[in-house]
């Protein structure tokens, strides 16, 4: 079972992907990561390493830090 941060911080960039009007697959696509890691992600089934966490948040457009901030739980 995952920690209640990692399942936030899944649901953080979630929520952000759908405000910047990706698709999943669309999202997964335009950062370079195959559509069903990033699905695990979203889900709180992945741990994410720093430079992963970095690179979702560039796709994003924001800083890791303020997604950490979003999702403590």
């Amino acid at each position: 079972m995952n920690s209640p941060l990692i399942r936030h911080l899944g649901q953080v960039c979630r929520e952000r992907r759908k405000a910047a009007g990706f698709s999943q697959e669309g999202f997964a696509d335009h950062i370079g990561m195959h559509r069903t890691y990033y699905s695990a992600i979203e889900r709180g089934e992945k741990n994410l390493q720093l430079d992963t966490l970095s690179k979702v948040c560039a796709g994003l457009g924001c800083k890791p830090w303020q997604v950490l901030q979003e999702a403590d739980p």
